[in-house]
């Protein structure tokens, strides 16, 4: 074999391994998009309620499957299943139980407010356990690595809702100097409105904050320590370079590539991530519009927001696989050889 001639034998191995992974993405996809079917039926408990409204106990029995009948709900689960597809091939995924109000513009609606909520508690929870890791990483078995650590993992094994609680009586309640509420107030314009609405978030992002940097820190911290004794770094200090430099150059960048997976996982279970935090502070987003669907057994609003879960998981995933190559160049050279 010549030397020009090898790299198309490379080429070809990673066409196929894009292939193979495009296609475990569409298995996964056809599967979550079965149980995202299956799950709301699974659950105890009907629509009808929902669907018949407050008097639905005093319906006769063939009021009641008059009221099924309408919405299909009567037909067989394959029957109805292949209407669901069918409607998803046109985008369009039906409308909701409670009002008749398309489930789109529902979660077109809810969508942005978690993505405003649920990204900047990201952002700011991997910046927080990132130097928070890198810190103990660096003074692991010391003093203040040790603190650091117990500090985190008592956040960490907070429950949401409590934590959000707590902030709600002493920010809220006892202070009174925070909104616990919704995301907006009646009468702001302007930066006045900005100003408002960034109110509004301090306290669910600082409880998604408080009760997330778990997982950064302890990815950061084993990575840097783990990295502290590999060769290159050992090296670059038996040459004499400082410690600080060291640390900036040879050992960060290798030691956080492990946050990038775990940014991405973060990432990708933005839409639904938030749900109880939404709904303890009533914020009006994803989270909040899937529990009041699950209350209500409200399927097509469920099929909606379980589904937008699933796709978000799906394309951060493979933002993932397609990102990571380019932050570790071991990656590339194992694919060019």
């Amino acid at each position: 074999m010549t030397v020009a001639s090898r790299p198309a034998p490379a080429r070809i191995g990673l066409a196929r391994a894009a292939l193979g992974r495009a296609g475990g993405y569409v298995a996964v996809f056809a599967v979550a998009l079965t149980i995202t079917f299956l799950l709301p039926r699974a659950l105890p408990g009907g629509p009808l309620r929902t669907l018949g409204g407050g008097e639905v106990g005093d319906l006769d029995p063939a009021a009641r499957a008059k009221v099924v009948a309408a919405y299909g709900l009567d037909q067989p689960l394959h029957v109805q299943f292949g209407r669901y597809l069918r409607d998803l091939i046109r985008l369009d995924l039906g409308e909701s139980f409670n009002g008749g109000r398309p489930v789109v513009e529902a979660i077109r609606e809810a969508l942005p407010w978690t993505l405003l909520l649920v990204g900047t508690s990201v952002l700011l929870t991997a910046a927080v356990g990132v130097l928070l890791g890198v810190i103990a990483g660096l003074r692991r078995g010391r003093g203040k690595g040790n603190l650091l650590l117990a500090g985190v993992l008592l956040f960490d094994a907070a429950p949401a809702f409590w934590v959000g609680m707590l902030c709600i009586l002493f920010f809220g309640v006892h202070l009174g100097v925070l909104p616990t509420f919704g995301v907006t107030t009646a009468g702001h314009t302007g930066l006045a409105a900005v100003g408002d609405v960034a109110s509004h978030l301090v306290l669910p992002v600082g409880v998604l904050v408080a009760t997330g940097i778990g997982q950064f820190f302890l990815v950061t911290r084993f990575s840097v320590a783990s990295a502290l004794h590999a060769p290159h770094v050992e090296h670059a200090h038996a040459r004499g370079i400082p410690h600080r430099r060291v640390v900036a150059r040879h050992l960060l960048r290798p030691a956080l590539l492990p946050v990038h997976t775990q940014l991405m996982m973060e990432l990708g279970w933005l839409v639904g991530g938030a749900l109880v935090v939404e709904t303890v502070f009533a914020y009006p987003g994803l989270g909040r519009l899937t529990f009041d669907a699950i209350q209500g057994r409200d399927y097509p609003t469920m099929q909606g927001t379980f589904l937008t879960l699933t796709v978000t998981v799906l394309v951060m995933n493979a933002l993932a696989d397609l990102t990571y190559p380019l932050l570790d160049p071991r990656i590339r050279a194992r694919g060019r050889s």
